[in-house]
């Protein structure tokens, strides 16, 4: 009977024991981070809410390398306008130009070749008549005529390959724009399909993609109005005011993965969402900078007239 007792005193010490590291663990637990920004929420019925964010009018140009090497020049900075055709960064081209000067050297080489196989033939063609060479002997010569400029073409254009990898190490501005930023420094080493050493942007106008959740993508059409508000003015007093007008631009008709997710256990992460198009003058009493998030509401009541689609 005693030992009965003593092992059930046992047992409910431990499991005050194992009730107590259980609690203390539970309490040591960080709570899940909420996500940065809260999302754009529904002020009245017949308004579709969504996250938005401003890019270039054109869409951003992320401008690449062709060829990996590393940085010689940096010709632009933020804020810089450049034109079509101008330099933005300058690689290193000392191992092109001594490849290219070998090249030129084989060139010489094969037009002398070339030179020679083609007087050879010129010669015998122009005494086969007198019996001296035979016809087989003769189209020995006239074949390798035609081999040495094939070489020569082949060298010449060997040349003018390097002349165009040479010509493009000089990076140049694609379109008409501000250079929104620069990621690389002189000596800095660059590789061909990472990350864009330049961006570009023509932000004389903006626009705006929305990124509406795919369980109301049915609800979109094409010119639906909206409104957008810039990060926590939707919320204040007198935001009616403080509404920039959006102008329709086209809805993109593929649904993709929503990318603006926390990383949490519990959240969903398969959540699609459908992108939609705007375009926005800018408002002369705020500053709005390209990668600045909006809240978006879209009327879904009415199609407006004067909001017909930029085109």
């Amino acid at each position: 009977m005693f030992k009965k007792r003593y092992i059930l005193i046992v047992l409910a010490l431990a499991g005050s024991i194992a009730a107590w590291q259980l609690t203390r663990g539970t309490s040591s637990e960080k709570p899940i981070t909420p996500p940065p920004y809260e999302p754009a929420i529904r002020d009245k019925d017949g308004l579709i809410s969504a996250a938005g964010l401003v890019e270039a009018a054109a869409e951003n140009t992320l401008v690449g390398v062709p060829n990996s090497g590393t940085v010689l020049a940096v010709h632009a900075k933020v804020w810089d306008k450049v034109k079509v055709g101008d330099p933005l960064i300058t690689l290193d081209d000392r191992e092109l130009k001594a490849q290219l000067a070998v090249q030129l050297a084989a060139v010489r080489t094969a037009e002398a070749e070339a030179e020679r196989a083609d007087d050879q033939a010129k010669r015998w063609t122009g005494i086969k008549d007198s019996g001296a060479v035979s016809a087989s002997d003769l189209i020995v010569y006239q074949m390798a005529a035609k081999a040495a400029q094939s070489k020569l073409a082949l060298a010449k254009a060997q040349a003018e390959q390097l002349n165009v990898m040479i010509d493009r190490t000089v990076i140049r501005s694609p379109i008409d724009a501000t250079v929104l930023q620069v990621n690389v420094r002189v000596g800095e080493y660059v590789a061909a399909g990472m990350k864009a050493p330049v961006i570009l942007g023509d932000i004389s106008h903006l626009q705006i993609r929305c990124d509406v959740d795919e369980q109301l993508a049915p609800r979109m059409r094409d010119g639906l109005p909206a409104k957008g508000y810039l990060k926590g003015e939707s919320s204040r007093v007198g935001a009616e005011g403080r509404a920039i007008p959006l102008k329709f631009v086209r809805i993109e008709p593929f649904v993709i993965p929503k990318v603006s997710l926390t990383g949490a256990s519990v959240e969903r992460v398969d959540t699609r969402v459908l992108q939609v198009i705007y375009q926005f003058d800018r408002p002369a009493d705020r500053t709005i900078f390209v990668g600045q998030q909006m809240d978006v509401y879209i009327d879904t009541s009415k199609t407006s007239a004067p909001n017909e689609a930029v085109k």
